[in-house]
Protein backbone atom coordinates (compact mmCIF):
# COMPACT_ATOMS: atom_id res chain seq x y z
CA UNK A 1 0.00 0.00 0.00
CA UNK A 2 1.31 3.36 -1.35
CA UNK A 3 0.91 6.50 0.64
CA UNK A 4 0.06 8.99 -1.60
CA UNK A 5 0.52 12.68 -1.84
CA UNK A 6 -1.08 14.73 -4.70
CA UNK A 7 0.10 18.19 -5.47
CA UNK A 8 -2.37 19.60 -7.65
CA UNK A 9 -5.25 17.51 -6.95
CA UNK A 10 -8.18 19.55 -8.02
CA UNK A 11 -6.94 19.90 -11.49
CA UNK A 12 -6.85 17.48 -14.33
CA UNK A 13 -3.90 15.25 -13.50
CA UNK A 14 -5.19 15.14 -9.82
CA UNK A 15 -8.74 13.84 -10.97
CA UNK A 16 -7.51 11.23 -12.97
CA UNK A 17 -4.44 10.09 -10.32
CA UNK A 18 -7.66 9.53 -8.34
CA UNK A 19 -9.42 7.81 -10.67
CA UNK A 20 -6.56 5.42 -11.33
CA UNK A 21 -6.50 4.70 -7.05
CA UNK A 22 -10.20 4.17 -7.30
CA UNK A 23 -9.69 1.40 -9.33
CA UNK A 24 -6.87 -0.25 -7.14
CA UNK A 25 -8.18 0.26 -3.97
CA UNK A 26 -5.69 -2.11 -2.09
CA UNK A 27 -2.65 -1.12 -3.84
CA UNK A 28 -2.90 3.27 -3.28
CA UNK A 29 -3.97 5.27 -0.21
CA UNK A 30 -4.39 9.19 -0.50
CA UNK A 31 -2.62 10.37 2.33
CA UNK A 32 -2.52 14.03 1.41
CA UNK A 33 -4.19 16.04 -0.80
CA UNK A 34 -2.68 19.38 -1.86
CA UNK A 35 -4.29 22.73 -4.14
CA UNK A 36 -4.19 26.35 -4.62
CA UNK A 37 -7.51 27.62 -3.72
CA UNK A 38 -10.62 25.72 -5.05
CA UNK A 39 -12.59 25.08 -1.86
CA UNK A 40 -15.49 22.93 -3.05
CA UNK A 41 -13.49 20.73 -4.97
CA UNK A 42 -10.79 19.90 -2.50
CA UNK A 43 -13.56 19.80 -0.01
CA UNK A 44 -15.13 17.34 -2.07
CA UNK A 45 -12.46 15.31 -2.59
CA UNK A 46 -11.71 15.05 1.52
CA UNK A 47 -15.26 13.68 1.79
CA UNK A 48 -15.08 11.36 -0.59
CA UNK A 49 -11.09 10.12 0.07
CA UNK A 50 -10.83 10.84 3.28
CA UNK A 51 -7.09 11.96 3.54
CA UNK A 52 -5.00 12.79 6.35
CA UNK A 53 -4.09 15.76 5.45
CA UNK A 54 -5.68 18.49 2.79
CA UNK A 55 -2.97 21.68 2.05
CA UNK A 56 -4.34 24.77 0.72
CA UNK A 57 -1.86 27.42 -0.98
CA UNK A 58 -4.16 29.68 -0.07
CA UNK A 59 -4.39 30.53 3.62
CA UNK A 60 -7.89 31.99 3.19
CA UNK A 61 -9.26 29.10 0.99
CA UNK A 62 -7.44 27.03 4.14
CA UNK A 63 -9.49 28.64 6.80
CA UNK A 64 -13.00 28.24 4.59
CA UNK A 65 -11.86 24.76 4.01
CA UNK A 66 -11.70 24.22 7.41
CA UNK A 67 -15.14 25.61 8.33
CA UNK A 68 -16.85 23.41 5.64
CA UNK A 69 -15.79 20.39 6.61
CA UNK A 70 -18.09 18.03 8.49
CA UNK A 71 -17.05 16.65 12.13
CA UNK A 72 -16.97 13.30 10.51
CA UNK A 73 -14.20 14.15 8.29
CA UNK A 74 -10.78 13.34 9.84
CA UNK A 75 -9.09 15.58 7.43
CA UNK A 76 -6.57 17.80 9.07
CA UNK A 77 -6.10 21.21 6.86
CA UNK A 78 -2.58 22.84 6.55
CA UNK A 79 -1.23 26.25 4.76
CA UNK A 80 2.05 27.92 4.19
CA UNK A 81 5.76 26.66 2.87
CA UNK A 82 6.37 24.51 5.93
CA UNK A 83 3.69 22.74 6.00
CA UNK A 84 3.72 21.61 2.07
CA UNK A 85 7.29 20.75 2.69
CA UNK A 86 6.58 18.72 5.95
CA UNK A 87 3.60 16.72 3.94
CA UNK A 88 5.72 16.28 0.77
CA UNK A 89 8.95 14.83 3.39
CA UNK A 90 6.64 13.15 6.14
CA UNK A 91 8.32 9.39 6.27
CA UNK A 92 5.48 8.15 6.07
CA UNK A 93 4.31 9.26 2.71
CA UNK A 94 5.34 7.11 -0.23
CA UNK A 95 5.04 8.98 -3.10
CA UNK A 96 4.52 12.44 -4.28
CA UNK A 97 2.11 12.81 -7.99
CA UNK A 98 3.83 16.24 -8.52
CA UNK A 99 0.87 18.09 -10.96
CA UNK A 100 0.87 21.55 -10.34
CA UNK A 101 0.91 23.36 -13.17
CA UNK A 102 3.74 25.87 -14.08
CA UNK A 103 6.66 27.58 -11.59
CA UNK A 104 4.52 27.06 -8.85
CA UNK A 105 5.03 23.17 -8.37
CA UNK A 106 9.21 24.00 -8.50
CA UNK A 107 9.69 24.21 -5.10
CA UNK A 108 7.35 20.77 -3.63
CA UNK A 109 8.33 18.63 -6.44
CA UNK A 110 11.81 19.62 -5.36
CA UNK A 111 11.65 19.04 -1.72
CA UNK A 112 9.95 15.79 -2.36
CA UNK A 113 13.39 14.81 -4.78
CA UNK A 114 15.75 15.82 -1.99
CA UNK A 115 13.47 13.96 0.79
CA UNK A 116 14.53 10.94 -1.53
CA UNK A 117 10.94 10.09 -2.46
CA UNK A 118 9.30 8.40 -5.14
CA UNK A 119 8.15 11.71 -7.60
CA UNK A 120 5.83 10.92 -10.48
CA UNK A 121 6.45 14.07 -12.48
CA UNK A 122 3.50 15.37 -14.23
CA UNK A 123 5.18 18.89 -13.96
CA UNK A 124 7.28 19.49 -16.88
CA UNK A 125 8.12 23.00 -15.68
CA UNK A 126 10.06 21.99 -12.60
CA UNK A 127 12.86 20.23 -15.42
CA UNK A 128 12.06 23.02 -17.87
CA UNK A 129 13.53 25.37 -14.97
CA UNK A 130 15.66 23.39 -13.04
CA UNK A 131 16.49 20.59 -14.76
CA UNK A 132 20.56 19.75 -14.62
CA UNK A 133 19.95 20.84 -10.25
CA UNK A 134 17.09 18.54 -10.16
CA UNK A 135 18.25 15.08 -11.95
CA UNK A 136 21.65 15.98 -10.12
CA UNK A 137 19.85 15.78 -6.64
CA UNK A 138 17.60 13.19 -7.17
CA UNK A 139 20.79 10.94 -8.17
CA UNK A 140 22.36 12.12 -5.45
CA UNK A 141 19.05 11.39 -2.60
CA UNK A 142 18.18 8.51 -4.48
CA UNK A 143 14.78 9.93 -5.20
CA UNK A 144 12.74 7.82 -8.05
CA UNK A 145 11.85 10.37 -11.00
CA UNK A 146 9.12 8.57 -13.21
CA UNK A 147 7.89 10.70 -15.83
CA UNK A 148 3.80 11.02 -15.78
CA UNK A 149 3.69 13.27 -19.23
CA UNK A 150 2.24 10.85 -22.23
CA UNK A 151 4.97 11.49 -24.20
CA UNK A 152 7.95 11.15 -21.66
CA UNK A 153 5.97 7.80 -20.59
CA UNK A 154 5.85 6.77 -23.77
CA UNK A 155 9.44 6.90 -24.44
CA UNK A 156 9.97 5.43 -20.77
CA UNK A 157 8.41 2.61 -21.70
CA UNK A 158 10.52 2.57 -25.46
CA UNK A 159 13.31 2.71 -23.34
CA UNK A 160 15.97 -0.59 -22.11
CA UNK A 161 15.30 -1.27 -18.67
CA UNK A 162 19.07 -0.41 -18.12
CA UNK A 163 18.22 3.31 -19.61
CA UNK A 164 15.32 3.41 -17.66
CA UNK A 165 17.47 3.09 -14.04
CA UNK A 166 19.80 5.83 -15.01
CA UNK A 167 17.29 8.59 -16.03
CA UNK A 168 19.17 11.83 -15.91
CA UNK A 169 22.38 10.58 -16.91
CA UNK A 170 22.00 7.41 -19.02
CA UNK A 171 24.10 6.66 -22.59
CA UNK A 172 21.25 6.74 -25.05
CA UNK A 173 24.60 5.99 -27.98
CA UNK A 174 25.61 3.80 -26.27
CA UNK A 175 23.04 1.35 -25.66
CA UNK A 176 22.16 1.46 -29.35
CA UNK A 177 19.19 4.63 -29.39
CA UNK A 178 19.95 7.21 -32.18
CA UNK A 179 17.13 9.07 -31.64
CA UNK A 180 14.43 10.19 -29.87
CA UNK A 181 10.77 10.98 -31.62
CA UNK A 182 8.71 13.30 -29.41
CA UNK A 183 5.21 13.43 -30.85
CA UNK A 184 2.67 16.26 -30.92
CA UNK A 185 -0.56 16.71 -32.17
CA UNK A 186 -0.51 20.20 -33.69
CA UNK A 187 -3.41 21.09 -31.36
CA UNK A 188 -6.30 23.18 -32.81
CA UNK A 189 -4.58 25.75 -35.02
CA UNK A 190 -2.74 22.85 -37.24
CA UNK A 191 -4.46 23.55 -40.15
CA UNK A 192 -5.21 27.26 -40.14
CA UNK A 193 -5.27 30.12 -42.39
CA UNK A 194 -1.66 31.98 -40.71
CA UNK A 195 -2.95 35.31 -41.83
CA UNK A 196 -6.15 34.58 -38.93
CA UNK A 197 -4.21 33.31 -35.97
CA UNK A 198 -3.92 36.55 -34.48
CA UNK A 199 -7.75 36.48 -34.13
CA UNK A 200 -7.91 33.26 -32.91
CA UNK A 201 -9.87 33.52 -29.26
CA UNK A 202 -9.41 32.20 -25.84
CA UNK A 203 -12.45 29.26 -26.35
CA UNK A 204 -10.74 28.80 -29.90
CA UNK A 205 -7.15 27.98 -28.40
CA UNK A 206 -8.74 25.58 -25.43
CA UNK A 207 -10.82 23.52 -27.91
CA UNK A 208 -7.92 20.81 -27.72
CA UNK A 209 -9.13 18.26 -30.37
CA UNK A 210 -7.55 14.90 -28.54
CA UNK A 211 -6.95 15.99 -24.93
CA UNK A 212 -9.23 17.65 -21.96
CA UNK A 213 -6.84 19.97 -20.30
CA UNK A 214 -6.83 22.57 -18.09
CA UNK A 215 -6.24 26.17 -19.65
CA UNK A 216 -2.90 26.96 -19.55
CA UNK A 217 -1.51 24.02 -21.01
CA UNK A 218 -4.22 23.98 -23.95
CA UNK A 219 -2.97 27.29 -25.23
CA UNK A 220 0.35 26.09 -24.89
CA UNK A 221 -0.65 22.98 -27.19
CA UNK A 222 -2.07 25.59 -29.31
CA UNK A 223 1.56 27.73 -29.72
CA UNK A 224 3.41 24.66 -29.46
CA UNK A 225 5.04 25.69 -25.97
CA UNK A 226 4.12 22.66 -24.77
CA UNK A 227 6.10 20.71 -27.19
CA UNK A 228 8.81 23.18 -26.67
CA UNK A 229 8.67 22.41 -22.88
CA UNK A 230 8.68 19.25 -23.32
CA UNK A 231 11.56 18.92 -25.71
CA UNK A 232 13.67 21.02 -22.97
CA UNK A 233 12.29 18.47 -20.06
CA UNK A 234 13.12 15.27 -22.59
CA UNK A 235 16.78 16.73 -22.77
CA UNK A 236 17.10 16.24 -18.90
CA UNK A 237 15.04 13.39 -18.63
CA UNK A 238 16.87 11.19 -21.23
CA UNK A 239 20.13 13.19 -21.31
CA UNK A 240 20.27 14.12 -24.77
CA UNK A 241 21.85 16.46 -27.19
CA UNK A 242 20.17 18.25 -29.39
CA UNK A 243 20.28 15.80 -32.31
CA UNK A 244 19.31 12.91 -30.64
CA UNK A 245 15.68 15.08 -29.96
CA UNK A 246 13.22 15.47 -32.94
CA UNK A 247 9.21 16.77 -32.81
CA UNK A 248 7.03 14.77 -35.03
CA UNK A 249 3.50 16.21 -35.93
CA UNK A 250 1.16 13.51 -35.28
CA UNK A 251 -2.44 14.54 -34.99
CA UNK A 252 -4.73 11.61 -34.08
CA UNK A 253 -2.69 11.04 -30.84
CA UNK A 254 -2.37 7.68 -30.72
CA UNK A 255 1.27 6.97 -31.14
CA UNK A 256 2.42 9.00 -28.15
CA UNK A 257 5.87 9.19 -29.04
CA UNK A 258 8.95 6.85 -30.15
CA UNK A 259 12.35 6.11 -29.76
CA UNK A 260 14.37 4.64 -32.77
CA UNK A 261 17.36 2.56 -32.85
CA UNK A 262 20.93 2.32 -34.47
CA UNK A 263 19.67 -0.74 -36.26
CA UNK A 264 16.95 0.71 -38.24
CA UNK A 265 14.20 -0.52 -35.58
CA UNK A 266 11.53 2.63 -33.93
CA UNK A 267 9.80 1.54 -30.85
CA UNK A 268 6.28 3.16 -30.34
CA UNK A 269 4.13 3.42 -27.38
CA UNK A 270 0.46 3.63 -28.42
CA UNK A 271 -2.89 4.18 -26.75
CA UNK A 272 -6.01 5.91 -26.56
CA UNK A 273 -5.38 9.34 -25.61
CA UNK A 274 -6.29 9.34 -22.03
CA UNK A 275 -4.02 10.55 -19.28
CA UNK A 276 -4.73 7.52 -16.95
CA UNK A 277 -2.67 5.57 -18.92
CA UNK A 278 0.87 7.02 -18.47
CA UNK A 279 -0.40 7.30 -14.56
CA UNK A 280 -0.88 4.23 -13.80
CA UNK A 281 2.18 2.70 -15.49
CA UNK A 282 4.31 5.05 -12.93
CA UNK A 283 2.04 4.65 -10.09
CA UNK A 284 2.73 0.86 -10.42
CA UNK A 285 5.97 0.54 -11.95
CA UNK A 286 7.98 -1.72 -12.61
CA UNK A 287 4.44 -3.89 -12.97
CA UNK A 288 1.21 -3.32 -14.48
CA UNK A 289 -2.45 -2.04 -12.88
CA UNK A 290 -5.94 -1.19 -14.42
CA UNK A 291 -6.01 2.05 -15.47
CA UNK A 292 -10.03 1.79 -16.35
CA UNK A 293 -8.98 2.88 -20.17
CA UNK A 294 -10.39 1.46 -23.08
CA UNK A 295 -7.83 -0.52 -24.88
CA UNK A 296 -6.89 0.57 -28.39
CA UNK A 297 -9.60 -0.37 -31.20
CA UNK A 298 -6.68 -0.80 -34.31
CA UNK A 299 -10.11 -1.39 -36.63
CA UNK A 300 -11.27 2.18 -35.19
CA UNK A 301 -8.28 3.89 -35.44
CA UNK A 302 -8.11 4.79 -39.70
CA UNK A 303 -5.15 6.43 -40.99
CA UNK A 304 -2.02 7.89 -39.33
CA UNK A 305 -0.74 10.57 -40.62
CA UNK A 306 2.69 12.43 -39.70
CA UNK A 307 4.66 15.74 -41.07
CA UNK A 308 7.38 18.16 -40.07
CA UNK A 309 6.28 21.09 -37.61
CA UNK A 310 5.87 24.84 -39.29
CA UNK A 311 8.06 26.82 -37.50
CA UNK A 312 6.23 29.83 -39.46
CA UNK A 313 3.27 28.50 -37.09
CA UNK A 314 4.56 27.54 -34.12
CA UNK A 315 7.52 29.93 -33.37
CA UNK A 316 7.20 29.31 -29.51
CA UNK A 317 8.44 25.75 -30.19
CA UNK A 318 11.51 26.98 -32.32
CA UNK A 319 12.41 29.61 -29.26
CA UNK A 320 12.05 26.37 -26.31
CA UNK A 321 14.42 24.04 -28.73
CA UNK A 322 16.62 27.65 -29.21
CA UNK A 323 16.38 28.08 -25.30
CA UNK A 324 17.30 24.95 -24.91
CA UNK A 325 20.64 25.33 -26.77
CA UNK A 326 21.56 28.60 -24.64
CA UNK A 327 21.14 26.84 -21.41
CA UNK A 328 19.03 26.72 -18.14
CA UNK A 329 18.96 30.56 -17.96
CA UNK A 330 17.26 30.97 -21.32
CA UNK A 331 14.70 28.00 -20.41
CA UNK A 332 14.34 29.78 -16.82
CA UNK A 333 13.48 32.97 -18.31
CA UNK A 334 11.17 31.51 -21.43
CA UNK A 335 8.96 29.42 -19.02
CA UNK A 336 8.66 32.35 -16.66
CA UNK A 337 7.84 34.68 -20.02
CA UNK A 338 4.90 32.11 -21.08
CA UNK A 339 3.24 32.27 -18.12
CA UNK A 340 2.52 35.71 -18.34
CA UNK A 341 1.93 35.83 -21.79
CA UNK A 342 -0.71 32.57 -21.91
CA UNK A 343 -2.45 34.49 -18.72
CA UNK A 344 -2.35 37.69 -20.35
CA UNK A 345 -3.77 35.62 -23.54
CA UNK A 346 -6.29 34.23 -21.56
CA UNK A 347 -7.51 37.22 -20.17
CA UNK A 348 -7.78 38.85 -23.47
CA UNK A 349 -4.75 41.57 -22.73
CA UNK A 350 -3.07 40.26 -25.72
CA UNK A 351 -3.94 38.78 -29.05
CA UNK A 352 -2.44 34.76 -29.65
CA UNK A 353 0.83 35.62 -31.86
CA UNK A 354 1.56 38.43 -29.11
CA UNK A 355 2.49 35.19 -26.36
CA UNK A 356 5.25 34.29 -29.25
CA UNK A 357 6.30 38.19 -29.11
CA UNK A 358 6.25 37.85 -25.69
CA UNK A 359 8.49 35.36 -25.17
CA UNK A 360 11.10 36.12 -27.74
CA UNK A 361 11.41 39.90 -26.41
CA UNK A 362 11.77 38.16 -22.81
CA UNK A 363 14.34 35.68 -24.27
CA UNK A 364 16.52 37.85 -26.14
CA UNK A 365 17.45 39.42 -22.64
CA UNK A 366 18.78 37.25 -21.05
CA UNK A 367 21.93 37.25 -19.98
CA UNK A 368 24.42 34.68 -18.97
CA UNK A 369 24.30 33.87 -14.76
CA UNK A 370 25.03 30.62 -13.14
CA UNK A 371 21.76 29.07 -11.16
CA UNK A 372 23.65 27.29 -8.58
CA UNK A 373 20.21 26.94 -6.17
CA UNK A 374 16.84 26.53 -6.30
CA UNK A 375 16.62 30.12 -4.65
CA UNK A 376 18.58 31.53 -7.78
CA UNK A 377 16.59 29.89 -10.18
CA UNK A 378 13.10 32.10 -8.36
CA UNK A 379 15.29 34.76 -8.38
CA UNK A 380 15.51 34.86 -12.35
CA UNK A 381 12.00 33.79 -12.52
CA UNK A 382 10.96 37.11 -10.50
CA UNK A 383 13.11 39.23 -13.20
CA UNK A 384 11.43 37.52 -16.46
CA UNK A 385 8.19 37.47 -15.10
CA UNK A 386 8.55 41.54 -14.93
CA UNK A 387 10.40 41.61 -18.10
CA UNK A 388 7.46 39.81 -19.31
CA UNK A 389 4.60 42.25 -17.77
CA UNK A 390 6.79 45.31 -19.08
CA UNK A 391 6.44 44.01 -22.48
CA UNK A 392 3.44 42.95 -22.60
CA UNK A 393 2.26 46.82 -21.27
CA UNK A 394 3.99 48.15 -24.60
CA UNK A 395 1.69 45.80 -26.44
CA UNK A 396 -1.07 47.49 -24.94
Amino acid sequence: MQNMVILGATGSIGASTLSVMVNNPADFHVYGLVANASVQKMLALCITHQPEYAHMVDENAAMELKSLLPNHCVTQVTTGAEALNALVTDSRTDTVMAAIVGAAGLVPTFDAVKAGKRVLLANKEALVMSGELFMNTARTSGATVLPVDSEHNAIFQCLPTNVQAQLGYCDLSANGISHILLTGSGGPFLNTDLATLSAMTPAQACNHPNWSMGPKISVDSATMMNKGLEFIEARWLFNTQAEQLKVVIHPQSVIHSMVQYRDGSVIAQMGNPDMRTPIAHCMSYPQRIGAGVEPLDFFKVGQLSFCEPDFDRFPCLRLAMQACEQGQEATTVLNAANEIAVDSFLKGRIRFTDIANVNYRCLDSVQQTRLDSIEDILQLDEQARATAVSVISTLN
